[in-house]
């Protein structure tokens, strides 16, 4: 068995043994120069292990046209969660001789543009996770959008997944019609991010939830096998 099949399949069973929902690994050299890291470590890494952990239904259910604080308590966790086990995955890809770099699950770094270190959505689609919803996430043919993710850069030899169909929300449109800023449109390519980030700054500054998170998109989003 080739090499890079061993080290996936034993790192995704070590990751999942730890409570992650989802694995993947992706090829990055083509999209990593746009990540926010200095060049010696986009250089560095031509991999990306994709993890993600599922949301819990009952806390999502809770929402209806605005973010509740149960939610906002369980997004908070599971960031915590896929921080601290993405410490732990990059400190066992490192004891293997390899180099990891664990990227927080929700970190802005340039709050102009609204941008993180890496896109951990467009690495989870490339490791074939999923594909990008009306609703600007990820969409999980088993979890909807009902995960969040989290992602260690590494150069370990793995196996690589692939995009999944481009779009595969097919005839769904539950996202659309709840979206408290209108933001969601008939196609993935128009959705509204500016009226997006101004919902979530409105509920932030209206003390709703102290940061910028809505969630009624994810709440609608359960996903082809969820409907």
């Amino acid at each position: 068995m080739p090499i890079p099949a061993e080290n996936t399949a034993s790192l995704k069973k070590f990751c999942l043994d730890l409570g992650f929902s989802l694995f993947g690994a992706a090829d990055i050299t083509s999209i990593r120069d746009g990540f926010l890291l200095a060049d010696r470590l986009k250089a560095r890494f031509p991999r990306a292990v994709s993890l993600g952990k599922r949301l819990v239904d009952d806390i999502l259910d809770d929402i209806e046209d605005k973010p509740t604080p149960l939610y906002f308590h369980h997004y908070r966790q599971i960031n915590f969660f896929l921080d601290r086990e993405a410490l732990v995955v990059a400190a066992h890809i490192q004891d293997f001789g390899f180099g990891a770099l664990p990227i927080a699950a929700s970190q802005i770094v340039d709050w102009q543009k609204q941008l993180a270190h890496v896109s951990h959505k467009h690495i989870g689609l490339r490791a074939g996770l999923g594909w990008i919803g009306r609703d600007n996430l990820l969409v999980n043919g088993d979890f909807g959008s009902r995960f969040r993710l989290v992602t260690v850069l590494t150069d370990m030899p793995l196996e690589t997944g692939a995009p999944l169909l481009p779009f595969g929300c097919g005839p769904c449109r539950a996202c659309i019609a709840p979206c408290p800023a209108a933001a969601i449109k008939e196609r993935p390519e128009d959705f509204d991010h500016r009226a997006c980030f101004e919902k979530l700054d409105e509920f932030r500054r209206k003390h709703v939830v102290s940061q910028h998170i809505c969630g009624v998109c994810v709440r609608a989003c359960k996903g082809p096998k969820g409907d």
